[in-house]
């Protein structure tokens, strides 16, 4: 009985996931560069850390500096879905404009991922220390990728759709 129970709660798991992974898929198929666009989270900038984030990789912020700027958790939050949301843009450009080049998309899904993990670990080092060093220098580190992983999608925006890079100015 208790077998049988175990193969049926598998069972709705797996068709769970599948059903989650289908309308994954759907809804990255039926994108847009509007609807992209539309997801990225403006309610924080790191025009706060960098004169010119979209332009130019770097910060002209100190941790702690930076850490009151991007005020606190809900800056890295932000940041954290802003990244996703870019890695979206530059699997959609690949997948629709021709001649893309290819590092600089494998740079940008490192960047994602780098800036997602750094984001948590301070998000997890600030629910226990609330805001100690480790936690500024993680969102520094986090900021810093981020104002580059930006710098880069502007760069491949400009290159392969340029008619969107104002509206990708404006939601950062």
């Amino acid at each position: 009985m208790f077998v049988t129970g175990l193969q049926i709660a598998a069972v709705m798991a797996i068709a769970w996931y599948l059903v989650r992974w289908h309308k994954g898929v759907r809804r990255r198929n039926s994108q847009t560069w509007e609807s992209l666009l539309a997801r990225l989270r403006p309610e924080w900038s790191a025009r706060e850390l960098s004169e010119q984030f979209l332009w130019k990789e770097g910060l002209s912020a100190t941790p702690e500096d930076a850490w009151e700027r991007m005020e606190g958790p809900r800056g890295l939050w932000v940041m954290y879905q802003n990244a996703r949301v870019m890695l979206e843009i530059a699997d959609y450009t690949a997948k629709n404009c021709k001649g893309v080049d290819r590092l600089l998309i494998e740079t940008l899904h490192s960047d994602a991922m780098q800036i997602r993990v750094c984001v948590l670990m301070a998000l997890a080092q600030y629910a226990f220390t609330q805001a100690g060093e480790g936690v500024r220098v993680n969102a520094y580190r986090a900021a810093a990728m981020y104002t580059g992983m930006a710098a880069r999608m502007t760069q491949l925006l400009q290159v392969h759709a340029a008619v969107v890079v104002p509206d990708f100015v404006a939601a950062m």
